[in-house]
């Protein structure tokens, strides 16, 4: 592995340089990749898989949304698309890609398909770092590795056929085979990983579920709702909140700091939006960090997983889902951002 040093830390990482695809295509040459789940991950990292030049077929239950979604995606029924059960049961490396919920379902038929020398792959810690409360306890005679794509799957194959990569974690949580190592790489590679670094099941679900609710979903949702509807209230129109809340951060600035950085982005800013920023930015660090603190601990305690397992199996749990979904589309934030969306040149 590279050697790399991030901010005076040196971390070792794997490039497509030193472990390029022909080499992953070499290690998994007799390996059947069974993916079972089309939902979020499961679609990118199958079609990069295939179009990389791996055997994969795909696991999905019948007469579902799903099943007609891996047809439309050119998946054959009988050939390279199957039930789970049967999925499970011709693959050598069975890719874990339902969602968490519905792995604590499966989990018992997924349990009897495996055979000594099999590969068991998550793409999320949870199911194995909470195993005491999702039951999923691997046999012993397996390889139990992770690859985590910091990003949705729709983002992975997107950035795939872009001729680019998103960044990916990968970690072995049990080696039964001694090869667990060279399995997790070739398949991180073959899913379209720009980089892989490493972690362990737990590092990588407690760095999730903290990036979920934080910066990433949660807390970005907030902050929006918080400024958009100061602005609001304090006179200004609907399209003038959002622009200045969601619009310009999205379409300008983000854009800025993938790019360099966030003082690369400051410094292609107006002084007084400089000033401003550097003024403000600490306060707003004081202010949310208790709240990311006691984010982490729920999270390390095992409490967050516990109400996402109990929330999630609930069987109105869509329905409910629906509902929250609903009322994020319908507020007047994202009602403008839709039209404003409408407005933007490229349309």
């Amino acid at each position: 592995m590279a050697k790399i040093n991030f901010g005076g830390v040196e971390e070792e990482v794997v490039t497509r340089q030193e472990f390029p695809i022909e080499k992953a295509r070499e290690v998994l040459k007799d390996e059947t990749i069974a993916v079972l789940g089309y939902g979020v991950q499961g679609p990118g990292q199958a079609l990069n898989l295939k179009d990389n030049g791996f055997n994969v077929i795909v696991g999905q239950r019948k007469n579902s949304t799903t099943w007609d979604k891996a047809v439309k995606d050119g998946w054959v029924p009988g050939e390279t698309l199957f039930e789970i059960e049967e999925a499970a049961q011709k693959g050598t490396i069975i890719q874990f890609l339902l969602s968490d919920a519905g792995q604590i379902a499966i989990w018992p038929t997924v349990k009897k398909a495996l055979n000594p020398g099999d590969a068991l792959y998550f793409s999320h810690g949870f199911g194995i770092t909470y195993k005491e409360r999702t039951g999923i306890i691997p046999p012993e005679n397996v390889d139990v590795i992770l690859v985590a794509p910091k990003g949705s799957g729709t983002s992975l194959r997107r950035m795939f056929l872009e001729g680019r990569g998103l960044n990916s974690s990968f970690a072995v949580f049990q080696d039964a085979t001694e090869k667990a190592k060279d399995r997790v790489i070739a398949l991180g590679i073959g899913v379209g990983s720009g980089y892989l670094f490493p972690t362990d099941f737990r590092k990588e679900v407690y760095s999730d579920l903290t990036g979920e609710r934080g910066t990433l979903m949660g807390a970005i949702q907030g902050i929006f709702a918080a400024q958009y509807e100061t602005l609001r209230e304090n006179g200004h129109s609907p399209s003038e909140a959002f622009n200045e809340t969601v619009e310009e951060l999205t379409q300008s600035l983000m854009p800025l700091v993938a790019e360099n950085g966030m003082d690369w982005m400051y410094a292609n800013c107006s002084t007084t939006a400089q000033r401003g920023a550097l003024d403000w930015w600490k306060k707003f660090r004081d202010a949310t960090k208790p709240v990311f603190e006691n984010l982490y601990e729920e999270v390390a305690a095992g409490r967050e997983a516990q109400r996402s397992i109990d929330s999630n199996s609930q069987p109105d749990y869509r329905p409910k889902l629906e509902a929250e979904l609903k009322e994020l589309r319908e507020s007047e934030m994202w009602k403008a951002g839709a039209e404003v969306r409408k407005l933007r040149p490229e349309k």
